[in-house]
C-alpha cells in the first residue's frame, strides 16, 4: 500500500497524482475532487475509487450514476440541495443572520455553483443577503472574516474544500479567526466541530471510507469500475458547539439540539 498527502495544494496534488499512477497499482482510492480530477488526467485504465467526491457526474468522472461506465466509481458526499441546509441552519442558530459570505478556493473546491440554486432560494425566503468570498492562499483568510464582521448580521458558509477540510492549519485559523471576528459560521464537515466550529452539518469521513474499502476489495477480486454505481449519500451528520456558542453569545433552540447528531460542550 502506497500513501501519499496533498494537505490541499492543488500543485502537490497534481505531482503525487502522476507519481501514484506511474507506480502502476491495481486500485486507487482518491479523496477529494481535486484528487480525483489529477487521478483521471493521468490515467483511464487504473481503476479508482473515490470515497468523497461532490458532484461527480458534473465533474466527469462518470456517465451516470447508475453505470460510470469508465475507470472511476465511488461515493457521493453531498447533494446540491444541502446548500439550502446550510443557509436554514446558520439562520437557526444564529437568528440575526442577514448576510452570508461563501469561503472557498477556487483552485481546490468543488464547483460552487451545484449549490448556488439551493442557496439562493433558502437565502431569498430568509431575507438573507449572499456573496462569494473566494481566498488563493492561507494569508487571505483572516481578511474575509474580517470583512464580514464589520457588518452586523453576518455569516460565514465554508463550502466542501481540501483547502480547508484537508489542511489542518487552514482549518485551525478560520476557526480561531471566525471566534476572535464573532462570526456565526457553518461548515460543510463534522471535522470542524471539536475544535471550535460552531456548526457542522455534511458528511463524514469514517462512513465514506468503508464504503469506499468496499468497493476497493470488489475491484481486487474481479469486478469492474465501470459497473459499480455511484452512490449518493444517505445520512448527515450535524454537530454543535455548544461552547462556541456561548461564546458568540447564541442560544441554541432546543428543537436545534434535539436534532444534532453530535453536542460538544
Amino acid at each position: 500500500m502506497e500513501l501519499r498527502w496533498g494537505a490541499g495544494d492543488p500543485n502537490r496534488i497534481g505531482t503525487l497524482a502522476k507519481e501514484l499512477v506511474d507506480l502502476r497499482p491495481d486500485v486507487i482510492l482518491g479523496h477529494t475532487t481535486p484528487a480525483v480530477a489529477a487521478l483521471a488526467h493521468e490515467t483511464r485504465t487504473i481503476p479508482i475509487v473515490f470515497p468523497g467526491v461532490v458532484d461527480p457526474i458534473g465533474s466527469g468522472f462518470g456517465a451516470s450514476l447508475s453505470h460510470p461506465g469508465g475507470n472511476i466509481t465511488g461515493f457521493s458526499t453531498l447533494e446540491p440541495e444541502v446548500g439550502g441546509k446550510w443557509i436554514e441552519l446558520i439562520k437557526e442558530i444564529a437568528p440575526h443572520t442577514e448576510r452570508v459570505a461563501l469561503l472557498f478556493n477556487p483552485a481546490t473546491t468543488v464547483p460552487i455553483q451545484v449549490f448556488m440554486p439551493s442557496i439562493q432560494t433558502a437565502a431569498t425566503s430568509f431575507a438573507i443577503q449572499v456573496n462569494t468570498a473566494p481566498v488563493h492562499a492561507k494569508e487571505a483568510i483572516e481578511g474575509v472574516v474580517a470583512e464580514q464582521a464589520r457588518n452586523a448580521g453576518a455569516g460565514l458558509i465554508v463550502l466542501p474544500d481540501v483547502f480547508f477540510v484537508g489542511n489542518q492549519e487552514n482549518r485551525e485559523l478560520l476557526i480561531s479567526l471566525a471566534a476572535r471576528y464573532h462570526v456565526p459560521t457553518i461548515y460543510s464537515n463534522p471535522i470542524f466541530a471539536k475544535p471550535g466550529g460552531l456548526i457542522c452539518y455534511g458528511t463524514g469521513f469514517a462512513e465514506l471510507f468503508r464504503l469506499g474499502a468496499g468497493y476497493v476489495d470488489r475491484i481486487l477480486k474481479g469486478e469492474h469500475p465501470a459497473d459499480l454505481p455511484i452512490q449518493q449519500p444517505n445520512k448527515y451528520q450535524l454537530s454543535i458547539n455548544l461552547k462556541t456558542a456561548k461564546a458568540l453569545g447564541l442560544s441554541v433552540p432546543s428543537t436545534l439540539l434535539a436534532t444534532a447528531d453530535e453536542v460538544i460542550e
